[in-house]
């Protein structure tokens, strides 16, 4: 029988935000807002050069930029070029978006409405396409993996990363690609009824990949997947990723998520009892998109990113509580370390229980995994929008560090393309 490829890891990171170039930076600016002036917006130019972007739109070359820094972190691409170090059809690539292109798309419209198709430039025509964003990365790098594109509204960011890691845990790939971007423009902000200072312009991307493929290429995982849920309201995903009523370390919580006198939650509708607190209030909560504008179709891979800045916190604080130094915790916690403990979750408690259900786990054959992780080690993240039409929920978790100097390379399994 194949072998499974155990649990799914995140094994890369990749930000492209005006003023937060990691995930710890990410999570200090979350927890303390920037006041003043905003930060000049991303230069993509500056990652990504000038050559070959003319014509694509901004949230394509934002997507680009998170994926190359992505890639680059989690070793699949040396940082002195962009040539993959693995083969291009174990990638894959899932990219969310709800209004990336939305100015391509409508000013096309209206060019054809007001005068004809003759008009229309061909350079700019395939950049209303609604999967331009997810196809360009994959061209960019040679991913020949499957290659998704979702535009599912206020659950859009966790949805992709569920289906990224569904991919893998599935066998059609061993690593994906995960990515949310939106930028802002006269269109969506017209769309929107908002001003641009209140908009996300900016890109986070992941590298999910199965346990068994990151330890044999010698990568160390930042964080693991946990449970995953989708339900029409937040009291039931939160208590369907976390039965028991376990309190997690932190919460990421839904976009200007605020809970009222009684406790509910203002914008999103809860499906258990009136005034119920999904998650008890001295779980400290955080709110991304207080520190990068509303972020649509994004949110999700945003917080994730921030997610591993807690979980590297919080494994510093745990190695400092044991004696164990930087070097034994890794280089993430070491620079965790340098920045303080500022918003770090509490410690793990001799009570604290850990969720059921794992989404993502060992597949046939694969070697067990370690213990239970308490649930006040983990990190909730749930998106959702006032129309509670769904909310999406997703435990991220710490992983140990189970690679080894010198693992033989892993044969491809039976359901992934051969080179």
């Amino acid at each position: 029988m194949t072998r499974g490829p155990g649990e799914v890891v995140v094994t890369g990171v990749g930000l492209a935000l005006p003023g937060a170039d990691t995930p710890d930076a990410l999570l200090r600016r979350t927890a303390c807002p920037v006041t003043g002036p905003a930060a000049e917006p991303f230069d993509t130019a500056a990652r990504i050069g000038r050559r070959g972007h003319r014509y694509k739109d901004r949230a394509t070359r934002l997507a680009l930029c998170a994926a190359l820094d992505a890639l680059r972190n989690a070793q699949l691409i040396p940082s002195d070029g962009e040539e993959l170090t693995v083969p291009g059809d174990t990638v894959g690539v899932v990219a969310s978006s709800n209004l990336g292109n939305l100015d391509t798309a409508c000013l096309t419209a209206a060019a054809i409405a007001e005068r004809s198709a003759v008009d229309l430039s061909p350079m700019s025509l395939p950049n209303a396409s609604s999967n331009v964003i997810a196809s360009w990365v994959a061209i960019r790098h040679g991913l020949r993996g499957p290659n998704l594109m979702l535009c599912n509204g206020a659950t859009s960011g966790l949805d992709a990363v569920h289906w990224g890691a569904t991919l893998v845990a599935a066998g059609r790939v061993r690593r994906a690609v995960v990515i949310g971007v939106e930028t802002h423009n006269a269109v969506v902000e017209d769309l929107l009824g908002r001003s641009a200072d209140e908009l996300l312009d900016g890109a986070a991307a992941l590298v999910v990949e199965g346990a068994r493929w990151a330890e044999a290429r010698g990568a160390r995982a930042a964080a693991a997947l946990g449970p995953y849920e989708r339900r029409a309201g937040l009291s039931g995903c939160v208590a369907a990723v976390l039965p028991g009523g376990a309190a997690p370390g932190v919460w990421f919580t839904p976009e200007r998520y605020a809970e009222g006198p009684a406790g509910a939650g203002a914008g999103v509708v809860t499906d258990g009892p009136a005034g119920a607190v999904p998650v008890p209030e001295s779980v400290p909560r955080y709110d991304v998109t207080s520190a990068v504008g509303r972020a649509s179709g994004a949110l999700g891979v945003l917080q994730c990113a921030a997610a591993i800045g807690w979980l590297a916190r919080a494994e510093a604080g745990a190695h400092a509580e044991t004696g164990a130094g930087p070097r034994d915790a890794g280089p993430e916690a070491a620079e965790s370390q340098a920045a303080g403990p500022q918003a770090a979750g509490p410690p793990a408690g001799p009570g604290a229980g850990a969720g059921s259900r794992t989404a993502f786990a060992a597949g046939p054959g694969a070697a067990p995994g370690p213990g239970p992780v308490p649930a006040s080690r983990q990190a909730l993240i749930t998106s959702g929008d006032d129309t509670a039409d769904a909310v999406a929920g997703l435990l991220l978790r710490p992983t140990p560090d189970r690679c080894h100097p010198h693992p033989p390379r892993a044969p491809l399994i039976s359901m992934e393309c051969s080179r």
